[in-house]
Formats: structure tokens, C-alpha cells, sequence
């Protein structure tokens, strides 16, 4: 059969890729899979023209994909050409501060395949652009770098990392700092208009062998940085407010780059009854004791909860393969079962602990109001009423830590995700190692008291209602068809949910005073339900976001409480389906 004009462009476009790749595992790949095409394998075709169908767009997640060759894949060619878009972009950024300063950047990455081959090479090229550059010495959390971005007053930070990502894949984050952006940004992530430009000089750099590469030149740094990282953050800890340190934990880094440090962490706060989940131990690219290397996944937790179980502990603490995220389980008295705890749920715990112990310490709401707690419009409003108790400012931002840390005035922050930041001047992004410290700390105050983590929240719910939360996620092969639900919505909007009419609708498209556009609907019904429908930033998926809330007595009426509060979820889950056309 004579191949297409199509066919046979896009077999040229991958030779032309194949000479210039200076990576030979990759060329090697791809050359095998052009031979596979002319051969007529569909399937070899198929992939192939995903692999070229268009350029991996870099956005404020920066780069994300599957290994592979190709524009549309993680690769060398691809990191390369991000590298010296980024340092570009870092140049004219100081250059336009009149600061008279040399760049700055500094490059981690964790243990994920070609993570530390990608830094290395991002290192180089920041080099011979003229940017003084730091590397981290080992694979290493994603909050270590962002805690070096400002501990070494850099202009601009890359981890190259997939977070929580299948094992496929690879990714490259981005952060800014000291003259590149505002001050609010100091140390964050990316947002617009930013990553718009560095995609501006992205698209402007040439072939890829013509990007310079140094030789030697920048700076491998040596244990001292991670060791600062790692002695702020067990300081962290009040030991003269908080003393009890009777727990037994489980911990898992999930076959990531955060076990040793999250573990050093907490035995120098003085949680020394620590147990590594054997198997998890030690970083793995390929992550083989999971499907799917994310705590909020079923069955990630399975081997702690079950050493958890072996060894009568109180805690399990799981940290994502890079270690910016955490999960904590404990056994419910309700059920005698073990359960993960919803990020909205630790999330809370964590807002009404740092409300202590900053009123404790003085800082709180006796002394200035200068505090600020925030958490992104998909969680729970939970947060808001105890900020308001102790008499914290709250604001709702953005999914997203990107925004989060761009409070002004954060004291602490969280995601449903899983995501929590309870000491932005260190690390002005989600940090899983500084939370499982908290979270340790809290739960020992609690065991202390003769209490568990689960009765702590029930006195949140006394004091502000139950507030229950679920979740619904519409997976779809054809993106086209989440703006087809979202206009479905938009052409005909639900008047209720769960025999509650709604009484509030934003179209969170048109942005509100407080938040900036993004695709979204919000609604509010009369008893205090709440919705919101977006699209993921990240997968083709729609996702729906429920809350409930329940006013509460006294504690006999808690389980009927939870008992009504997951029946009206249900029903709400069923009139947004419904409403979907699901």
C-alpha cells in the first residue's frame, strides 16, 4: 500500500528528530518505530503521530508527559529546549530589574527515569548562558528545592520531576524568585503571565544543536543546604507547647526521594517510634508495590495500613514519590478500621492546630490579626469558619499551590489534594514533610489527651457543623466533549441539589472580585450545599467537587449526623450526574 502524503511527512519529521536527538536510547526507539510504520503497523503508527502531534505546550505546570521521542514527549530534545527558553527568560528578567545582579537558578530532581539527566543538562545550559548555577547533589524532595530557591536567592528553580505521575512519565516544574517576579511570588511556582512568556522563549530558541551546553561551570552543591532544610523544619516542632511525643508511626515515601528526609524530620522533633514500610523504602522509578503511585489512589496504602496493623501503631503517614504531599490513616473508633483521612478532613486538623499554636505563641489573634489561612474553592469551607473562630483572616484562591502561596500574608495553606503548607517562609509551596511533622504533632497531643485524631475533628464539628465532602471524576477520551458538559450545564442549569434549590450560581469563567477567571461553575443551594464543576488542569477528566454541611448538637448526634450527611452526598451525586446527562 503506498503511503500518504501524511505518512510520509511524518515519517520525514521523525528521521529529521531522529538525526538531531542526542540521546541514543531515544533515537534508537524512534527509529525502530519508523521502520515499524513502513512495515504497516498501526499501532506503531498510532504512536507515532501522537508522538508528533504538535509540541508539549509548557503551562504553570511547566512540563508534564510520557517518556519518550518526540515533540510531544519528555525527552532530551524537549528539556533542552526548555532549559534555554527558561534562561533566557531568567536573563531578560534580571537584566529588566535593573539589579545589576548575575541570574541565579538552581536544578533538583528526584529518582524518576532520566530526572537526573535532565537536571544535569538544564545545569549546563543555564551555564553557558551566563546564570550562576546550583545543583542539588542527589535526588531529593520537591520542597528542598523550593526551600533553596530563597535559601539561595535564586531567580529561578527546575525540579524535574512527575510528582505523583505513572512510572512513564517525567516532568519539569518551575519556580521563580528574587528578581524574576513580585514579591508575593518570591519562591513560588509559576502563574500567568509567566509561563506564557517562558513558552515565548521557548518557541524562539533554534535547532537544538544549536543550544550551547557548558562543560563545567556551575555548582554541585554539598549536604549543607538539604541539612538546613532538614534542621528548620524539625525546628518546626514546640516541643515547650506541644511535649507529648508517645506515637508510634508508620511511614512511606511510596518508592520516593522523601524517606530518609521526612524520617531524619521527625526523629530530630522527637518522634523516634518511626517505622519505614520495607518494601517502599527505597526510590524505584519503577514503583513496584503500586498501580498507581499516588497516596489517594485505592490500595496505595495497603502495606503501611497493614504494618500499621502488625505493629498497634496510632499514625500512617505517606508522603508522594516526590515528597510534596502527604496522607495520613488512622484507625477509626467508629468502625475499628483503618481509613485514610480526606485531605479536607487533615486539612482542618492542621488549620485548628496552627491556630493554637500560633495563639499560643502569642502570634495569633490576641496579638496583630496579621495571619492568614487559605485554601483553594474545591475545599472545604471548614477551614474559613475555624480561621474566623480564632480570629485568622481566610481568603480562597485558585486550585492550585501556584496560588495559594501567592497569599499575601500566608500563615497556612492547604488543598484537598492532599496538599498543605504550614510554614510558607520556609517553603512557599505544598510541603508533605513539614505537614507530617505537624500532623504528628498533633495526633501525639491528641493520643496525650486520651484522644484521637478522629475525636479532634468531631470537636471541630461541634463547634462549626459537620462538613462532609465527596468527589466525582468523568474520565473522557475526546477533551471536546468536557466543553460539551460544561456548555450543557451553562445552556441548562440545575435549579437544585438534593431537594435544595439553588440560590447561588457563578460562572466562575467570568471571575468573581476575589478570583481571577478560570473555567469553572459554582453553586450554592439553600441549605449550604455547594458544587463546583470544572475541568482538570492536568487529565481529561471533569471533576466535581460536593460539600455538605450539617449543624451538630452534641456528640450523641454525631453518627446520625454522618449517617444524613452521607445520604444527602449521595443524592447530591446523583442529581449532578443526572444534570450531566450521565
Amino acid at each position: 500500500m503506498t503511503p500518504s502524503d501524511a505518512e510520509l511527512r511524518l515519517l520525514a519529521g521523525a528521521r529529521e528528530w531522529a538525526a538531531l536527538d542526542p540521546d541514543p536510547a531515544t533515537q534508537a526507539s524512534l527509529l525502530e518505530l519508523v521502520s515499524l510504520v513502513e512495515e504497516g503497523d498501526p499501532a506503531a503508527r498510532q504512536e507515532l503521530e501522537d508522538s508528533f502531534r504538535g509540541t508539549l505546550q509548557f503551562g504553570t505546570a511547566g512540563l508534564r508527559a510520557a517518556l519518550g521521542p518526540g515533540p510531544n514527549r519528555m525527552n532530551r530534545v524537549v528539556v533542552r529546549r526548555a532549559a534555554a527558553g527558561l534562561a533566557a527568560f531568567l536573563v531578560d528578567a534580571v537584566a529588566d530589574s535593573a539589579s545589576g545582579t548575575r541570574p541565579r537558578a538552581v536544578v533538583g530532581y528526584d529518582a524518576r527515569h532520566n530526572s537526573d539527566v535532565f537536571a544535569a543538562e538544564t545545569a549546563a545550559i543555564f551555564t553557558a548562558a551566563g546564570i550562576e548555577t546550583f545543583l542539588l547533589p542527589a535526588a531529593l524532595p520537591t520542597p528542598l528545592l523550593a526551600y533553596a530557591v530563597r535559601a539561595l536567592e535564586c531567580d529561578g528553580g527546575v525540579m524535574v520531576t512527575a510528582s505523583h505521575n505513572p512510572p512513564q512519565d517525567n516532568g519539569y516544574k518551575v519556580y521563580l524568585g528574587r528578581h524574576a517576579v513580585s514579591a508575593d511570588g518570591d519562591g513560588a511556582q509559576i502563574v500567568a503571565p509567566y509561563d506564557a512568556r517562558i513558552a515565548e522563549r521557548i518557541s524562539a530558541v533554534g535547532p537544538v544543536d544549536s543550544i550551547e551546553l557548558a562543560d563545567s561551570g556551575w555548582t554541585v552543591l554539598d549536604g549543607s543546604l538539604a541539612a538546613d532544610y532538614r534542621q528548620a523544619t524539625a525546628a518546626l516542632a514546640m516541643p515547650d507547647r506541644f511535649p507529648a511525643r508517645d506515637l508510634r508511626i508508620v511511614l512511606t515515601p511510596l518508592h520516593g526521594v522523601g524517606g530518609a528526609t521526612a524520617l531524619e524530620v521527625l526523629k530530630a522533633a522527637g518522634f523516634t517510634d518511626v517505622t519505614m514500610v520495607a518494601e517502599q523504602a527505597e526510590p524505584d522509578p519503577e514503583f513496584p508495590t503500586v498501580s498507581f503511585p499516588n497516596p489517594e489512589e485505592p490500595g496505595a496504602l495497603d502495606l503501611a495500613v497493614e504494618a500499621a496493623v502488625r505493629l498497634d501503631a496510632d499514625l500512617v503517614i505517606a508522603n508522594d514519590p516526590d515528597a510534596d504531599r502527604a496522607a495520613v490513616a488512622a484507625k477509626d473508633p467508629d468502625t475499628g478500621a483503618w481509613r485514610m483521612l480526606r485531605g479536607d478532613e487533615v486539612g482542618a486538623l492542621l488549620g485548628a492546630h496552627i491556630a493554637a499554636r500560633l495563639a499560643d505563641a502569642g502570634t495569633g489573634a490576641e496579638a496583630d490579626h496579621q495571619g492568614v489561612f487559605a485554601n483553594s474553592i474545591v475545599s472545604s469551607r471548614l477551614l474559613a469558619r475555624v480561621a474566623a473562630a480564632a480570629g485568622f483572616a481566610h481568603e480562597a484562591t485558585l486550585t492550585g499551590f501556584k496560588w495559594i502561596s501567592r497569599v499575601p500574608g500566608l500563615t497556612y495553606g492547604y488543598e484537598e489534594a492532599l496538599g498543605y503548607c504550614v510554614a510558607p517562609d520556609l517553603v512557599k509551596d505544598k510541603d508533605g514533610i513539614s505537614a507530617a511533622l505537624l500532623v504528628a504533632e498533633l495526633a501525639a497531643t491528641a493520643k496525650a489527651a486520651g484522644k484521637t485524631v478522629f475525636d479532634t475533628l468531631d470537636e471541630l464539628y461541634l463547634q462549626h457543623g459537620l462538613h462532609a465532602s465527596d468527589q466525582l471524576s468523568i474520565r473522557v477520551a475526546d477533551l471536546g466533549l468536557l466543553d460539551a458538559m460544561m456548555n450543557r450545564l451553562r445552556v441548562s442549569p440545575p435549579e437544585s441539589f438534593g431537594q435544595s434549590a439553588v440560590e447561588v450560581f457563578t460562572d466562575l469563567a467570568e471571575g468573581t472580585g476575589q478570583l481571577p477567571p478560570t473555567e469553572g461553575l459554582l453553586y450554592i443551594t439553600r441549605d449550604l450545599t455547594r458544587v463546583i464543576i470544572r475541568p482538570s488542569g492536568t487529565e481529561p477528566k471533569l471533576k466535581c467537587y460536593l460539600e455538605v454541611i450539617h449543624q451538630v448538637g452534641s456528640a450523641a448526634e454525631l453518627p446520625a449526623a454522618r449517617q444524613a450527611a452521607r445520604a444527602a452526598l449521595d443524592e447530591v451525586l446523583h442529581d449532578v450526574s443526572e444534570a450531566l446527562g450521565l
